[in-house]
């Protein structure tokens, strides 16, 4: 490649990869950028590894894709520490890969005035079983499920910048691989993931559906507040949509697999207007992409 990436074992132009099964190709990109996704003050160059490669297999897991593998694109800012920098990285990407069990398989080094680190991951569903699910299959009466509680990572966030704690829930996230793969098997309809905000994912799932919903209770997680859940996003769990009989054999499955049970958020409804929580309407708290 001639980019420098042959320090990590990757030298030709490009990866040839066998899907298993022939299966098709589930593919998706992610970027991580200093000063927007992440704060150097609080995070290592390994985190930020970690999270790039963690954050983009999410997008994998929300269709109960398994990962084929990785293309991770660096770019560094110039200056004595570029080398050092750039290997903090590459060892974090190395950790999540090995974590996921998913290998990186390209790649491309660069310069920038602000570490970037996007990856592009390659997956798949077997050929013969349901197909990968989207976010527009939900109907109404449909139960709403999510795989763990929310707001860890914004609560982490806020306690590496007050010294109060390790913060590993903002650090180092987990892709929820095994769910969103076990989920997709048991027939769910729809899946999301917590990556910008509960609130906002939630609405996201909806408007693709063609549907309102009503929430019960939001599960909070230790340390964070009931608006850390809802618009903190980072938490990589995942939103599960499917009738009652499939989420009573989710529920059952998730358990008989060493697997947290899914909570219950709520249902949805026929009416798209209706997006409720309790009494209240719930608005598109979470993080908005804005460009120029």
């Amino acid at each position: 490649m001639g980019n420098g990436i042959e320090t990590f074992g990757l030298r030709d132009d490009a990866a040839v990869l066998d899907v298993p099964g022939g299966g098709p190709l589930v593919v998706s990109v992610d970027s991580v950028v200093e000063g927007v996704h992440v704060d150097l003050s609080v995070c290592s160059p390994g985190d930020v590894g970690w999270k790039a490669l963690m954050g983009a297999l999410s997008d994998l897991a929300a269709m109960g894709a398994a990962p084929l593998g990785a293309l991770v694109a660096l770019c560094v800012p110039g200056g004595s520490g570029e080398g050092e920098l750039a290997l903090g990285v590459m060892a974090g990407v190395g950790e999540a890969a090995a974590a996921s069990g998913c290998p990186v398989v390209g790649g491309d080094l660069s310069e920038a005035g602000e570490l970037t680190v996007s990856v592009t991951v390659l997956g798949t569903v077997e050929r013969i079983g349901p197909p990968a699910v989207p976010r527009s299959g939900g109907q109404p009466e449909d139960v709403v499920l999510v795989t763990g509680p929310c707001g860890g990572s914004a609560a982490g966030m806020r306690a590496l910048r007050a010294g109060t704690g390790t913060g590993k829930a903002y650090t180092r996230p987990v892709a929820r691989l095994h769910e969103g793969a076990l989920a997709r098997r048991s027939g769910v309809r729809a899946m999301i993931d917590v990556s910008d905000g509960l609130a906002l994912d939630l609405h996201r799932l909806a408007d693709a559906s063609g549907v309102g919903f009503r929430l019960e209770s939001v599960p909070v997680a230790e340390g964070a507040t009931l608006d850390d859940a809802l618009g903190g996003g980072e938490d990589y769990e995942l939103v599960l949509v499917g009738d009652e009989e499939v989420s009573d054999h989710l529920c059952n499955e998730f358990v008989a697999a060493g697997l947290r049970r899914p909570f219950r958020l709520g249902s949805l409804v026929a009416d798209p207007t209706v997006r409720l929580l309790g009494a209240d309407d719930l608005a598109r708290l979470g993080w908005q992409h804005r460009v120029g």
